[in-house]
């Protein structure tokens, strides 16, 4: 299953599970995305042919985030841009997330391994920004 977690008109994580299973290419990130994440399923003996990838400049204003779980268990929280937590999914290994707007939390459930691959250079904490979430208008201490 791939799921797309949109608020408002605005992709901000792409999940794809475990157990998503298609023949082919399938690339679940829209062209634009300065981050591309594709599934790909090829039977044996299938070839690709060599190849390169050129120098090309490219204009990058926000980095996107893959994580692959490869074991354990963690709850990612979404956060829109006033920093209030909208939703949260738990990923289980095998599964991938692309984090592509807004805020983001995680708490590890079970003792968790998993891959981080973003733009880079990385510039430390000129690169993100940490916050206290908000309180949700319906929460009694807000």
């Amino acid at each position: 299953m791939i799921e797309r977690i949109v608020l408002d008109d605005v992709l901000y994580a792409i999940v794809i599970r475990r157990d998503f299973r298609e023949p082919g290419v399938h690339f679940v990130t829209p062209g634009d995305f300065s981050q591309q994440l594709a599934y790909m399923s090829r039977p044996m003996g299938h070839q690709i042919p060599a190849h390169y990838h050129r120098d090309v400049k490219r204009d990058v204003h926000r980095t996107l985030e893959v994580l692959v779980i490869r074991s354990g268990r963690i709850r990612v929280d979404f956060y829109d841009d006033a920093r209030q937590r909208f939703g949260s999914r738990t990923l289980d290994a095998g599964d991938v997330i692309l984090l592509a707007q807004g805020g983001h939390g995680f708490e590890v459930l079970e003792d968790c391994e998993m891959y981080e691959i973003k733009q880079g250079p990385y510039l430390g904490d000129e690169d993100k920004v940490r916050f206290t979430p908000a309180l949700a208008p319906e929460d009694p201490e807000a």
